[in-house]
């Protein structure tokens, strides 16, 4: 259901079955397949939902056209109403001050951070960071929230996680309460667990996503350039589903990527993340991990909307994540 302004002063609700063509047995099965929401009508394909719901493509047309009239999707917005909608974004501290200068604050929410970087870097250490942080008060830099974690490569370690606690003097038991963890067998089952987190979403105030890590099975099941098309196809969907979560939720979306090195590459660093352009043009803020010397790592931000590159040593202790 969704609200929608019809004149200035009044307002009226509209459901799926408002839409022409949508009869009370066609809703139910829009809203079992996920679809309860107007705006997630408008914005879907005419295949993928013929294919989802099972009705014909030109039916499927019809409904995503009503959709996007009744719901106003595709109007433009001036520049103010766009910074009064920014406003509600806030930041989640790393743990390290300089990290968090780094990022201009912390990481935003309504965005998608990814950490990528060669094994022992220390992606999944700031990911349990994370999932522990976000249970903060906002005045320490969290967001009084839960944690998603989909977890690919079983590294998830709730011992880690009552360190880490314990550290910042809160309760372990309650902290890794409030981190809904689930393991990934494969790509297909990592792309259904983002829609069983929006679930979750609607019955815990979830403010933080964590996909650790995000191309491991992607790498794994599709090999040779034969099947990079359709990998990258699938990548590119749960990257966007990734990002929706995070505006619908106001949530921060934190994924760690493994890396590769390009043996084409005579100057500079060879090393390069997996999944291309589609993971480098939807993430938003891109940071690079490498090692330094004992429990130091260097956090390099590569990508940004509007901050600058740079950057900061951090180091990874028993406590966490600390300034260096």
């Amino acid at each position: 259901m969704i609200v929608l302004a019809k004149k200035k002063e009044e307002k009226e609700e509209y459901t799926l079955e408002d839409l022409p063509g949508v009869g009370p047995t066609t809703a139910e099965k829009l809203r079992e397949a996920g679809y309860t929401d107007l705006i997630e009508l408008a914005v879907a394909s005419p295949k993928d939902l013929a294919d989802t719901v099972g009705i014909g493509e030109g039916v499927a047309q019809k409904i995503i056209l009503a959709a996007r009239k009744y719901a106003n999707v595709g109007s433009f917005e001036t520049g103010d109403v766009i910074y009064e909608r920014r406003k509600k974004v806030t930041k989640l501290t790393t743990g390290s001050s300089d990290f968090d200068t780094l990022l201009g604050g912390g990481l935003e929410t309504q965005a998608i951070t990814e950490f990528f970087g060669e094994f022992g870097s220390g992606k999944t250490q700031i990911m349990h960071q994370l999932a522990v942080n976000v249970q903060l008060p906002k005045d320490k830099g969290g967001l009084e929230g839960h944690a998603v974690y989909i977890d690919t490569e079983n590294t998830f370690r709730p011992e880690r996680i009552k360190q880490m606690a314990e550290a910042l003097e809160l309760d372990p038991v309650e902290v890794l309460k409030k981190i809904h963890v689930a393991r990934a067998f494969n790509s297909n089952h990592q792309i259904l667990l983002v829609d069983k987190a929006m679930e979750l979403a609607k019955e815990y105030p979830v403010r933080l996503l964590i996909v650790d890590s995000l191309t491991a099975h992607f790498r794994a099941e599709y090999v040779g350039r034969g099947s990079l098309a359709e990998r990258q196809q699938l990548l590119n969907k749960h990257m966007h589903d990734l990002l929706k979560f995070a505006d619908l939720n106001n949530a921060v979306v934190a994924v760690t990527n493994q890396v590769s090195s390009n043996p084409g590459m005579m100057f500079g660093d060879p090393t390069q993340p997996i999944g291309g352009n589609i993971v480098g043009h939807t993430a938003t803020y891109r940071i690079y991990l490498r090692k330094s010397r004992g429990n130091k790592r260097i956090a390099r931000l590569i990508d940004s909307p509007a901050l600058p590159d740079g950057e900061v040593v951090i180091k990874i202790v028993k406590e966490g994540i600390r300034d260096a």
